[in-house]
């Protein structure tokens, strides 16, 4: 019997649960689930005589090296910030682990002690980071197989609600974590590589620069630039790269609406607002306005953002009961991000029969032969219910695959690492095809780096 230990059952495990469960029996698996909530694990697992449920906290130090010890391998869906105590424990008691998660400076530290006890330490595995790394180099190692030589690289991801679910004037409701939403892009100013320069966005002007996004099917995006494109230049073997961008997707309009938000200043996270709690929603709204002994509140913040009456954009602010006496923040000592977070979630959360969805768009530009040339990749996944969520699926399932592929010793090479190898991503993307998570390509004329407004 081999032992697979899942620390955390949020939402994003549903589909790795449930792979897992439905391979127990054929690949000889027992499933060990911990998380601080019992009966949510529960819900998720329901009656399973190969998965146990176990009460784990991270930080207690004896419940979690018992749980780790007793493993073969170590799934870890915690926050990024929390994987680092599993990690080390997984080196002491040499067991592979494998997270969805961004490579944190602490894990990367790792690498050295993984590799010296032979261990598989694979991050980033999720949908972005994870299929978009896998997608991206399984063309981009096509490209280079042939002979040509890519000159520029655009990647963009969006965890957006499903058609048949959007129905509100923004097209977007919450389907991950809201507070990310609501602080997307603070904390330096985007930078990315156009026509072999490095351009900058600052965070003041992020959402009005933007590009237009045509998803055969799901008709019109648009994409802002991610904080750092040029993260993955050397990961990807993109040093001689002319144009690399990486953005998140909105349907069109949602950028331009987004960006009241930000010049106001409702997005700060750094401070919080005096007698928070009392406050209506309008209170805050005015908060951050002008005084005026004879101009209404929705008067002053038309004016000061220069919106007319007759504006789409003012009937998706009308939407949100942004200028609501009766609603109250009811949050103590809280930030202006935290504040409007809760705004939005009376709006934005998915409701029981939404839907959500992930979509991905990649460009890739290369020169063969003398002639250039592009592809355009996109994937679209729509979520089942609010468990089986798109974002879940898409998670889920290589983290699951990529687990088993390892315990298999399809994977072997050790280290802390991300999935770009053929190794890796050749059979976790193929399998993906299979749940209908799969890239539709077209060859289309090169047009060179040509975003709007930037």
């Amino acid at each position: 019997m081999r032992k697979i230990l899942i620390i955390g059952a949020g939402k994003s495990t549903s589909y790795l649960i449930k792979y897992l469960r439905d391979k127990s029996k054929s690949e000889n698996l027992h499933i060990t689930i911990g998380d601080l909530n019992v009966e949510n694990a529960q819900k998720l697992v329901g009656n399973h005589k190969e998965i146990d449920i176990v009460h784990l906290d991270v930080f207690d130090s004896d419940s979690r090296s018992t749980a780790i010890k007793n493993a073969d391998i170590v799934i870890s869906m915690l926050p990024a910030r929390f994987h680092v105590e599993a990690a080390k424990d997984c080196i002491t008691y040499k067991k592979h682990m494998v997270t969805a998660s961004y490579v944190s400076d602490e894990m990367q530290a790792l690498d050295a002690d993984a590799k010296a006890n032979n261990l598989v330490f694979m991050n980033e595995i999720g949908v972005d980071p994870g299929i978009d790394h896998m997608s991206a180099m399984q063309v981009i190692d096509r490209i280079r197989d042939k002979g040509g030589k890519i000159i520029l690289f655009e990647s963009f991801t969006g965890g957006l609600v499903a058609p048949e679910s959007d129905n509100n004037l923004w097209n977007y409701k919450f389907t991950w974590n809201p507070r990310n939403v609501v602080v997307a892009g603070q904390g330096g100013a985007a930078k990315f590589l156009q026509e072999g320069q490095f351009k900058y966005i600052p965070y003041n002007r992020l959402f009005r620069r933007t590009e237009f996004l045509d998803v055969e099917g799901f008709g019109r995006f648009e994409g802002y630039a991610n904080r750092d494109s040029l993260k993955y230049q050397n990961v990807y073997g993109l040093e001689n790269v002319k144009t690399l961008y990486r953005g998140t997707m909105r349907r069109v309009g949602f950028s331009r609406a987004w960006n009241v938000f930000v010049q106001l200043g409702m997005t700060d996270d750094s401070y919080t607002i005096e007698d928070s709690s009392n406050m209506s929603y309008r209170d805050f709204v005015n908060a951050f306005l002008p005084y005026s002994p004879t101009d209404s509140v929705e008067l002053k913040f038309r004016h000061a953002l220069k919106i007319d009456q007759d504006d789409i954009v003012w009937d998706k602010f009308l939407e949100l009961d942004l200028f609501s006496a009766d609603k109250k923040v009811e949050l103590k000592e809280a930030t202006p991000a935290q504040i409007l977070q809760k705004i939005l979630m009376d709006s934005w959360t998915l409701s029981e029969d939404d839907k959500d969805m992930i979509v991905m768009y990649h460009k890739f530009g290369y020169e063969l032969n003398g002639e250039k040339h592009q592809i355009d990749s996109t994937m679209v996944a729509i979520g089942e219910d609010q468990t089986y969520t798109a974002m879940a699926k898409t998670v889920g399932l290589p983290v699951a695959i990529a687990t088993l592929a390892i315990l298999n010793g399809k994977i072997t090479t050790p280290g802390v690492q991300i999935p770009i190898t053929k190794e890796v991503y050749k059979p976790i993307l193929d399998e993906l095809e299979t749940y209908d998570i799969e890239f539709k390509e077209n060859e289309v004329p090169y047009l060179g780096y040509n975003p709007l407004n930037l």
